[in-house]
């Protein structure tokens, strides 16, 4: 369907967004193909280039005619590798539920919110430095002291306290929100 039209009241944006529309009657059916043979799947596909329009239009950003499939290309890719690790992570979880006695396993609603947070705290993670995300996970998951930390990554304790300091409140803001407006000077 190369010639539907994108919704015109989606997000409230700029009334009619003629260039984004433009952008999806020229390109959305090069956009699926290019997916599905990535993905070698035609829904994933679908929903992915839905979403790669939604972002679009949630940035306000439109490329211009030159640019506008390696930009989509890119956009798309990038949800493709989120797509990929939510997958990931959910198997993940799925594989320790199995490990569970059946009155331990949660409702589909509280399994969905754990999905969600961990799936929003990797996505915080991957956003830090290397080092920040590094002290963390050495910290929290392999159970090292900062002073062991600081040797593994070449830094100082107090650098290592800042690293975790800084993770965990991302980790936090993925969880609950962002608590900049609330921590004011």
């Amino acid at each position: 369907m190369e010639t539907a039209t994108l919704p015109s009241t989606a997000c409230g944006t700029a009334s009619s967004n003629g260039a984004l529309d433009h952008l999806y009657r020229a390109h959305h059916g090069w956009l699926i193909n290019f997916l599905r043979k990535r993905l070698g799947n035609t829904c994933d596909a679908a929903d992915l280039a839905h979403d790669t329009y939604l972002r679009l239009l949630a940035t306000g950003r439109t490329p211009d005619t030159d640019s506008a499939r390696p930009y989509l290309a890119h956009v798309a890719k990038c949800l493709a590798v989120d797509l990929h690790r939510r997958r990931e992570i959910e198997s993940a979880y799925l594989d320790t539920l199995a490990a569970l006695a059946p009155r331990q396993i949660p409702c589909e609603e509280t399994r969905a919110a754990i999905i969600e947070t961990v799936v929003a705290i990797d996505r915080a993670l991957q956003q830090l430095p290397a080092g920040t995300r590094a002290a963390l996970l050495l910290s929290r998951l392999d159970g090292l002291s900062y002073r062991d930390i600081a040797a593994r990554l070449a830094v100082s304790v107090s650098s290592v306290e800042k690293y975790v300091a800084t993770a965990l409140r991302a980790c936090y803001d993925a969880r609950y929100g962002s608590t900049q407006a609330t921590h004011g000077s």
